[in-house]
């Protein structure tokens, strides 16, 4: 894992975030990961930033904390959240990467409407942080299987947003590009 300094700063600035409802900070905190994830392709900072941004969705949606299953989904994340923040302060990895897929698999515990709706929550976090990383220069394919969506998904979404609209592929025609030589040369 890379930079555990970094993911355990937003780790505890997360649970802050959380306890206050404040689900700005947590798009922050999901956007300051992305750029690693995208330099280093590393599995676990982009998982971090697809949980991040999930919470901060779940989290601006009030009336999730209105359904039953709330609270101990609640509880749940947040001891799920204490239990990274340990196990990166003693740089225990392999319990780091337990606790993210006991916040991943926290949604598997509720039932009804939540479990639907956080379920659809954490797909679309991790198609939109795919996307994200798309615009850094990763390839569809590597960028769709290190979030485990489907190029379809990712493309259709990039397609939505216009990032796979950028023009990089255009050149000047040949007397611009003889101007611009002399220009540099001359």
């Amino acid at each position: 894992m890379k930079e555990v300094s970094n993911i355990l700063r937003i780790f505890q600035e997360t649970k802050t975030a959380i306890k206050k409802n404040d689900n700005i900070k947590l798009k922050e905190l999901s956007n300051q990961t992305i750029h690693t994830a995208s330099t280093s392709q590393d599995p676990d900072n982009i998982t971090v930033a697809v949980i991040i941004y999930s919470l901060s969705k779940i989290i601006e949606r009030k009336m999730y904390q209105g359904y039953a299953g709330w609270d101990s989904f609640y509880k749940r994340i947040i001891s799920a959240i204490d239990g990274s923040i340990d196990s990166l302060k003693k740089n225990d990895e392999k319990r780091f990467k337990e606790n993210l897929e006991l916040i991943r698999n926290t949604v598997n515990k509720l039932s009804g409407k939540l479990k639907i709706y956080i379920q659809d929550v954490f797909r679309k976090a991790s198609i939109n942080k795919a996307s994200r990383i798309y615009e850094h220069g990763i390839s569809l394919e590597k960028t769709a299987k290190l979030l485990g969506i489907t190029m379809w998904e990712l493309a259709s979404y990039a397609g939505q947003t216009g990032i796979s609209d950028v023009n990089l592929g255009i050149t000047r025609d040949t007397k611009s590009r003889i101007k611009f030589a002399l220009e540099m040369f001359g």
